[in-house]
């Protein structure tokens, strides 16, 4: 039985070689090259016959071949249906192997860079529930709840049946802790669209909390039902809603907008992104529950001729 449990172990953690991965993407070509993180570029290639994104850590951020290698596999424990899944690493070399999402990020989707189809509204009511469920999971781990620092519409996957994953969970665990917080900083200042998504408190005290990552998945939210960038968008929809025009912010490439839960989910996005962090609402108590409400509402309207 012990040795079956040490198997099981063994299987949920692949330790890659880094010539494995060097042949697979030929060298870290160009050509394979799919992304660009802040943690450092992303690789698309085939590891045991498998199509899997490679990230390499930049230098510096791999801190610590025994620290990286504990951090890994405290990572690839955290196991979730939402949630983008680790399958291995390379340690010496800050190498993360992960699942390949084939439909992309959020954020390309959303706005719809290459000209991909439409995401229904019932497909953004799903995902909305999605990322809420997988974070609300984040949250619960224990001994500590684990902060995702970096929530944006860029760090969600779509895999091919849009099912929608939150990825880079847990990478700030990877670095030491300077390196992190001055990757926030320099995102802070150096790209107005990760700075729109960070938690006011958080920039002003450096206290990060479970509610950081609410105020994120408040301004989310607000860009799955508008498809507008981060900067002012809860100025934007706050306007509408006190003018009585609120249809006029939602995304019009969606023609069938149900108003009225629409509006119902713009409101708890708003509460989420409050300015401090007393006023936001509960994950699992209050957010949860309404976006699965909205979610089943979504189901139950899937052949809806409107």
């Amino acid at each position: 039985m012990k040795k079956m449990l040490e198997r099981l172990n063994d299987m949920r953690y692949r330790k890659y070689r880094i010539e494995e991965i060097e042949v697979a993407t030929d060298f870290f070509a160009e050509s394979y090259k799919i992304g660009e993180g802040g943690y450092g570029p992303v690789y698309k290639c085939n590891l045991d016959h498998t199509p899997v994104a490679v990230k390499v850590l930049r230098p510096g951020a791999a801190h610590g071949r025994t620290q990286f290698q504990q951090e890994v596999e405290v990572l690839s424990r955290i196991r979730h249906p939402n949630m983008v899944l680790l399958l291995g690493a390379c340690p010496e070399y800050g190498c993360l192997v992960y699942e390949y999402m084939a439909n992309g990020s959020l954020e390309d989707r959303l706005f719809r860079k290459g000209n991909t189809p439409v995401l229904s509204w019932r497909l953004r009511f799903r995902i909305a529930a999605e990322i809420t469920t997988s974070l609300t999971f984040l949250h619960q781990t224990k001994p500590e709840p684990l902060v995702h620092r970096d929530l944006k519409p860029a760090n969600i996957l779509l895999d091919s049946h849009y099912v929608s994953k939150i990825s880079d969970v847990g990478l700030a665990r990877l670095v030491p802790q300077d390196v992190a917080d001055n990757k926030t900083q320099c995102q802070m200042i150096a790209t107005a669209g990760t700075f729109s998504y960070i938690d006011p408190e958080y920039q002003q005290t450096g206290v990060l909390g479970v509610k950081s990552d609410i105020y994120s998945l408040g301004i989310v939210l607000l860009q799955l039902i508008t498809a507008k960038p981060p900067m002012g968008v809860t100025h934007h929809i706050d306007q509408a809603i006190e003018s009585g025009n609120f249809s006029d912010v939602l995304d019009p490439v969606v023609t069938d907008w149900p108003v009225e839960e629409a509006l119902c989910l713009a409101k708890l996005a708003m509460q989420c992104a409050e300015m401090k962090r007393k006023d936001r609402p509960d994950l699992a108590t209050v957010v949860l529950p309404e976006l699965t409400k909205l979610r089943n509402f979504a189901e139950e309207n899937t052949n809806d001729p409107k």
